[in-house]
C-alpha cells in the first residue's frame, strides 16, 4: 500500500528544499523590503482565498514585522458599505474593478510596498489591487504559481497576470490545479500551495530582520501575545504607525 503522508511529505519537502536555495527573486524582495521599511514605509500584503493565508503569515504575528498590514477584500463590507451577503461567493474575489476602492480604505504612503499572493494569479480582485498600487507608484511582490498562472486566461479586463504586473515575481512552486499527487480514479490531492507561501513569507521576514540588523538597525519585530510582556512590547511599536497598520478580524 503506497504511503500517501509520506508521498505528501516528499512533494513537500522537496520544494521547500528548492526555496531554502539560491533564490534572487526573494533576495530582491528582502532588498526592496528593507529599504521600505528603513524609509518608514509599511509592508501592504494581499490575499484572497486561501492566498490570505500568505497575507497572515507576512502581518501580524510572533516574530513578524511590526510594519506590516493585512489588507482583506471583508474590510469592503466592514468599512467599504458592501452588503454582506457579498461575501458568500466567488464572484466577489473576481471583481475587477475592487482595487483602488479597496485601497482606499487604508492609510497607504508613498514609501509603502505591497506583497500579493495568489496561486493563480487572474483573478479580478487581484489584478485590481495590483494595477491599483502599481499606478499609485508602489513596488510590488508577487507570489504565485508560474505553472499554473502560464496555463490559465486573465480574468481582469486588462487582460494581465499578476506576474505580468509585479516588480518581482517569486514562483512558490506549486503545480497546475495546486495538488501534488492523484489517488485512483484520476482524484488530485495534495494541495502545497499555503505551504510554500507559508515559507516564502517567512523567508522574507527572516531576511528582511537580519537585512536591517546588518544595516545597524534593530528589526521591529512581534514578540507573543501570550507570554509576560508582549502585549505591551507589540503596542509599543505598532503606535509608531497609528492607523497604518490594521489588526482587524
Amino acid at each position: 500500500m503506497i504511503d500517501l503522508a509520506a508521498q505528501f511529505l516528499r512533494e513537500a519537502t522537496t520544494r521547500l528544499e528548492r526555496l531554502a536555495g539560491p533564490n534572487p527573486a526573494i533576495d530582491e524582495a528582502v532588498r526592496l523590503t528593507a529599504d521600505a521599511l528603513e524609509k518608514g514605509g509599511v509592508v501592504q500584503a494581499f490575499g484572497t482565498g486561501h492566498s490570505e493565508a500568505f497575507a497572515m503569515e507576512i502581518a501580524g504575528r510572533a516574530g513578524g514585522l511590526i510594519a506590516t498590514n493585512r489588507i482583506a477584500l471583508r474590510t469592503m463590507v466592514l468599512r467599504g458599505g458592501r452588503d454582506i451577503s457579498e461575501l458568500g461567493g466567488a464572484e466577489f474575489e473576481r471583481d475587477s474593478n475592487i482595487g483602488e476602492n479597496l485601497l482606499a480604505l487604508f492609510d497607504i504612503q508613498p514609501n509603502d510596498i505591497f506583497m500579493i499572493a495568489s496561486n493563480s494569479g487572474v483573478n479580478g480582485s487581484i489584478l485590481g489591487v495590483a494595477l491599483a498600487a502599481k499606478a499609485r507608484g508602489h513596488k510590488l511582490i508577487a507570489v504565485t504559481s508560474l505553472d499554473h498562472t502560464s496555463r490559465v486566461q486573465p480574468k481582469h479586463p486588462r487582460g494581465k497576470r499578476l506576474s505580468e504586473v509585479a516588480d518581482i515575481v517569486i514562483d512558490n512552486l506549486a503545480p497546475f490545479g495546486d495538488s501534488t499527487m492523484e489517488l485512483e480514479g484520476g482524484i488530485g490531492v495534495g494541495a502545497v500551495s499555503s505551504i510554500t507561501a507559508a515559507f516564502i513569507a517567512q523567508r522574507i521576514t527572516i531576511g528582511v530582520a537580519e537585512a536591517m540588523r546588518q544595516r545597524g538597525k534593530t528589526p521591529p519585530v512581534y514578540i507573543s501575545a501570550n507570554i509576560p510582556g508582549g502585549d505591551e512590547h507589540n503596542s509599543a511599536l505598532e503606535n509608531l504607525y497609528g492607523e497604518r497598520i490594521r489588526r482587524e478580524a
